[in-house]
């Protein structure tokens, strides 16, 4: 049925779920915000940065997941999708804070260990913490409440949705470091959090050993002339020119996973996300 044809009741439970996703989404970059110690998001200071708000923004976080589940059981509580969607909600959340806790392991503020920074623990990161909170949850409720339950069908969408998270998250790597923050939002904090970003793992791959040992006394410390001296390092490396050849080819890789997997689905849902997603600036 299109969206012209549901009837008022429908319209607002399906608002309902986009804002328990925003919900979700919300109660995540509070918390993530406090545990990477950041100072901006969205162009505005953190919610933990506000006068008077401090570590409270901790209960305030908890309280933006409960009411996700309150207006669950408000507006969707008696829908034949119900229970898919509480499912849902619960094991999204159990697998991004999975991959909020590989992050912080990967990368303690107080020990640099470039050993750590593989491309496999990065994909793995990078899966758990935003693919399946991103792309594969809104996508998936969304096929629930079309009445979608196919375990197939929704294991089509998660291939095409997880390859797109990894896509965005090497992106949202890229812009923490050479993006606008007048565009992006937040001033970018992965070189002195000491995080497993693309670009370190794409630098370490390229360095030579005494670029490794500028990256070693440089990243993760906090001084703005050791964070600049990282970033030219990756300039020398010409990792502007990787990520655009990245970029690139995941981009007719995605293409190629939408043709393939969406036989029962509706093909432009995805290639709109995509096509959203792509050359993006923030």
């Amino acid at each position: 049925m299109q969206p012209e044809q549901q009837g008022p009741d429908s319209v607002q439970r399906a608002l309902a779920v986009g804002w328990c996703i925003e919900l979700l989404q919300a109660f995540f970059l509070v918390a993530d915000d406090i545990m990477d110690s950041s100072l901006t998001r969205r162009g505005q200071p953190c919610w933990y940065k506000k006068e008077g708000i401090g570590l409270d923004a901790v209960n305030d976080s908890f309280l933006l997941e409960s009411s996700i589940y309150r207006l669950l059981k408000k507006y969707c509580r008696g829908q034949p999708y119900y229970l898919h969607l509480l499912e849902l909600f619960l094991q999204t959340s159990y697998q991004t804070e999975l991959g909020q806790a590989l992050d912080l392991i990967t990368a303690p503020p107080t020990q640099v260990d470039l050993a750590r920074f593989t491309e496999q623990r990065y994909k793995a990161i990078v899966k758990y913490k935003t693919a399946f909170y991103s792309f594969y949850l809104p996508v998936a409720a969304a096929m629930y409440m079309a009445g979608i339950e196919s375990e197939e069908e929704h294991a089509n969408a998660k291939a095409i949705l997880l390859e797109m998270g990894e896509f965005f998250q090497i992106q949202d790597d890229f812009l923490d470091c050479f993006g606008d923050p007048s565009l992006t939002g937040k001033i970018g904090t992965d070189i002195q959090d000491n995080k497993c970003s693309w670009l370190v793992v794409e630098c370490l791959h390229r360095a030579s050993p005494e670029q490794r040992q500028l990256l070693e006394e440089n990243y993760g410390q906090k001084e703005l002339e050791k964070v600049a001296r990282v970033k030219e390092l990756y300039e020398a490396l010409g990792l502007r020119a990787v990520y655009q050849e990245y970029e690139d080819s995941s981009f007719q890789h995605l293409q190629q996973l939408i043709e393939a997997h969406t036989h029962c689905l509706p093909k432009e849902i995805f290639l709109d996300l995509a096509h959203i997603i792509y050359k993006r600036q923030k």
